[in-house]
């Protein structure tokens, strides 16, 4: 099957405003890009890492991720003015792990006010299971085109201390203790728990299809 190859390009006219194009990874300091950016190569994507105001509006493609503590992630949001821009994007954005709890209007790690994208508050599992939840786990409930070819039960991997409840934007849900919100998306927003970029085979297949997503 071929693939269109999204590449960046600086005389592009992108539908989002400006110029450029292609793959931007948001790089703000506290995510994991470079495997992010090698997950991309690995599809045969260019993917250019970025904090760029005009470079991010330009992209076809904006893959936001996040590892660390909240508080300290959206202080250097806020230092970059990330945090005025991003809520703003028009093309389809995938927030990752991190960046997919900083999207939600507020997480208990370091009470830390978020984006406001998602209508959801991030809070910590309990101690009734490990913390944090470390390794692979199932997802269930699997909507839109995000999740198109992955099946039910497929594992992921992640890594995290909070998680985001279930509500209207949830699209995909994982068990640990409890069943929480795996997967989020609200119009052209879409956030996943875990980490596609080490999830084998099926979060290739997740990247791929946020790639190809319009």
């Amino acid at each position: 099957m071929n693939k269109t190859i999204i590449k960046p390009s600086e005389n592009k006219p992108s539908p989002f405003g400006g110029v450029g194009g292609g793959i931007v990874i948001i790089n703000y300091g506290a995510g994991n890009i470079k495997s992010i950016q090698f997950a991309m190569q690995r599809l045969g994507y260019t993917a250019v890492l970025s904090n760029d105001a005009a470079e991010i509006l330009a992209a076809d493609k904006v893959i936001f991720p996040g590892v660390g503590e909240a508080g300290s992630a959206m202080k250097k949001l806020k230092e970059s003015g990330l945090d005025i821009l991003i809520p703003k994007l028009k093309q389809p954005v995938l927030g990752i792990c991190l960046g997919m709890q900083l999207m939600c209007n507020f997480s208990e790690e370091g009470n830390t006010d978020g984006l406001h994208i998602f209508d959801v508050n991030v809070v910590r599992f309990d101690n009734q299971v490990k913390v944090p939840q470390i390794g692979w786990n199932q997802l269930q409930r699997l909507k839109t085109k995000l999740f198109k070819g992955i099946q039910e039960k497929e594992y992921m991997y992640a890594v995290h201390s909070y998680y985001a409840p279930l509500c209207a934007a949830t699209i995909a849900t994982t068990h640990y203790g409890l069943d929480y919100s795996s997967a989020l998306q609200k119009a052209n927003f879409y956030g996943v728990q875990f980490h596609p970029e080490k999830s084998s085979t099926a979060g290739e297949l997740l990247l791929q299809n946020f790639l190809e997503i319009e």
